[in-house]
């Protein structure tokens, strides 16, 4: 495994700055609940939306999908406005992205990108102080975080309180994953959530995963499926919502 991580570590490439600066400016002015807020990570800044709960009980932080943007409206932007009013701070960030068309494989290449934009986006949500802090990733956003803790291991685990995986292990048409699930040395409360119609990778390491959740061994951490749902929760994002708040309000 080591080796594996090494070789993917090895090969990282740039993400596409240009693509992300032409989404920040076309999202920034239309955004109606919270606040822009720009954070820097590898000596470049990226575009962040904080919105503030009254009496909030923690803290979220969220990572869209592969190739999308913070305030994403299928499903990232339900889920950062809906989970304020659920009581939770959230924190959505513009992860790397490259050029349209890029594939899984092609991605695997920017995840070390990633990491320091989390980390840089946890150290942000505890400067605003309080609560349980949480990631919530979906799809590629999952693949990024998870490749985040393999490589950081303990000190990434001490950053964060609580997990949600949304569409865990998706790629592309013939192409196998290349690293493997950090779940089974996670061992805070982790929510694995896939749709009923989620890609078929997703459905098909829906059991490699809960074995590994319950490894794991913490008594919080669950597995749910959303029946009739797509990998996007198209149509299904008050359902969606509604069980990721359950689960946090009772942690």
């Amino acid at each position: 495994m080591a080796a594996l991580l090494l070789g993917v570590s090895a090969m990282a490439a740039s993400p596409d700055q240009a693509r992300e600066q032409r989404m920040a400016d076309e999202i920034q002015d239309m955004i109606l609940d919270g606040e822009p807020v720009r954070l820097r990570a590898d000596n470049q800044s990226f575009l962040g939306i904080f919105t503030q709960a009254e009496n909030a009980r923690g803290s979220v932080l969220l990572l869209h999908g592969r190739g999308f943007h913070p305030d994403w409206p299928t499903l990232i932007q339900p889920l950062r406005v809906g989970l304020v009013e659920q009581g939770w701070n959230t924190l959505s960030i513009q992860m790397p992205v490259l050029e349209n068309g890029a594939k899984y494989l092609d991605y695997v290449t920017i995840f070390p990108h990633a990491s320091a934009r989390i980390e840089a986006a946890l150290a942000f949500l505890h400067e605003r102080g309080g609560g349980i802090t949480v990631v919530l990733a979906h799809s590629c956003g999952s693949h990024m975080a998870q490749h985040w803790m393999l490589h950081q291991g303990e000190q990434a685990m001490q950053k964060f309180d609580a997990y949600v995986g949304l569409g865990m292990g998706a790629t592309d048409y013939a192409q196998k994953m290349l690293e493997p699930f950090a779940l089974d040395r996670m061992p805070m409360p982790v929510l694995d959530v896939y749709a009923e119609d989620d890609f078929r990778a997703v459905r098909r390491m829906a059991q490699q995963r809960l074995e590994m959740i319950r490894q794991a061994g913490n008594p919080h951490s669950r597995q749910q499926m959303v029946a009739g749902a797509d990998h996007y929760y198209r149509g299904k994002e008050d359902i969606l919502l509604e069980l990721i708040a359950e689960w946090l309000n009772g942690l």
